[in-house]
């Protein structure tokens, strides 16, 4: 625990609220993917964001949701109190660095070059400083001052629209889909803890399921291939598992949720634990162990229990994911603290064909929005991101242009259809 980064986290709220918002089709701005990026590199000891949030008044509750504090800089007392937001954050950060010397990195969620500075200042005080930024409203001259700069549009979980999604009816279908995902998420927060241990001992329950059975479409999959539109999936039937499973109630999961938030309590495990790996894998040189990966874990959702999963300990819960081929084991540093990593995800074409065949294996066909949830079911650690595909919309584009699939928009379902 003492080798790991302590982070502080900083944040210019409107002037990425705003970039989001002008630069990235309108789509709100999400804290939740920068959350989830800074998990992997260290400890955040602090987070605090500084905006008028009498115009962000529904980001609020988001942000302390992810128990960021609010700072309050009114702005509508005049022009003179224009850059109030900024002067407050760079005292803040700079008290800091001098007060408290276990903060190892701070990060600075602005792409506004006046914090350049202050970056240049954090360094001279032997302090690691990360950026954090939409691309296209971020100064070319900040992320040259930070030791690394995270692009908000690149991360992991941020789903970026395409540029030619201007028709009426993609717009109409989104805002349906966005309102879907709030409701569930409303209704997500408001169930007791017991139906999110019930959701994961199913969720490991299909995994056994699909495992043991032969190379054949499974019946939820037939059933989303059939009725694209139709976004509930019935409850596998019963196989054998190394875990005891309740069946107190039917698990309602929403596709297009995990696929605007994999990283969330309600995505399969096997899924998180391939995408924090490899998260783990890009940010550091060395090997990844056990240890690290759940303390990753932790960070994430503090909530985290392999016994929520069935298993006793977190080495048997990684050598039942080895043994699907989820996650590669090999010896570590010490006696039981293995080494963790992912096997070869394969180059761009074997990602087009492995969507070939998930489309294949439900009847021909698939609605986009569930199309995802579908392939990182055969290979969780899945990422369009790291193929150097800015969305998955844009991964299901480049497959066709390959000649892999067919896309096509359906105005009945709302939402795009891949054949192959």
């Amino acid at each position: 625990m003492d080798l790991e980064e302590r982070l502080a986290v900083f944040i210019d709220y409107e002037n990425l609220a705003l970039g989001a918002r002008e630069h990235l089709g309108g789509m709100q701005f999400d804290f939740g993917p920068i959350a989830d990026a800074l998990a992997v590199r260290g400890r955040v000891v602090a987070r605090r964001a500084y905006a008028d949030w009498s115009y962000f008044d529904e980001d609020r509750r988001m942000l302390t949701r992810h128990q960021v504090e609010l700072i309050e800089m009114t702005q509508r007392m005049g022009a003179s109190r224009k850059n109030a937001a900024d002067i407050k954050m760079v005292v803040d950060a700079i008290e800091m660095a001098f007060e408290r010397d276990y903060i190892s990195t701070f990060v600075m969620c602005t792409g506004d070059s006046d914090f350049s500075p202050l970056v240049h200042k954090l360094r001279e005080l032997n302090k690691r400083v990360i950026g954090v930024g939409v691309e296209k409203s971020t100064s070319r001259l900040l992320p040259a001052a930070c030791d690394e700069f995270l692009f908000y549009d690149r991360l992991e979980g941020v789903e970026v629209p395409d540029e030619d999604q201007g028709a009426p009816a993609h717009k109409r279908g989104s805002r349906t889909r966005k309102a879907g995902a709030t409701a569930e998420r409303a209704t997500a927060q408001k169930a007791p803890a017991a139906s999110r241990r019930t959701k994961a001992a199913e969720a490991v329950a299909e995994a056994v399921a699909e495992a043991n059975a032969p190379e054949t479409p499974t019946e939820p999959e037939a059933e989303a291939g059939a009725k694209p539109a139709t976004r509930r999936r019935k409850k596998p039937e019963p196989a054998p598992a190394p875990v005891e499973v309740a069946t107190e109630a039917e698990p309602d999961l929403d596709v297009s949720e995990q696929d605007e938030a994999p990283a969330s309590n309600d995505a399969p495990m096997e899924v998180r634990v391939a995408q924090t790996l490899g998260d783990l894998q890009s940010s550091t040189s060395g090997p990844v162990t056990a240890s690290a990966l759940k303390r990753t874990l932790l960070r994430k959702d503090a909530t985290f229990s392999e016994s929520d999963y069935g298993f006793r300990t977190f080495g048997e819960f990684l050598r039942f994911l080895a043994d699907r081929g989820f996650v590669e084991l090999a010896p570590g540093p010490s006696a039981g603290d293995p080494e963790v990593s992912l096997p070869e995800q394969g180059d761009t074409d074997a990602a087009f064909a492995l969507l070939r065949d998930v489309v294949q294996e439900s009847s021909g066909s698939a609605a986009l929005s569930g199309l995802k949830n579908a392939v990182r079911k055969r290979r969780p650690d899945f990422s369009e991101k790291a193929l150097g595909f800015r969305g998955f919309l844009q991964f299901a584009k480049a497959a066709e242009a390959a000649g892999t699939v067919s896309l096509a928009w359906d105005d009945d379902a709302d939402d795009y259809l891949v054949t192959a």
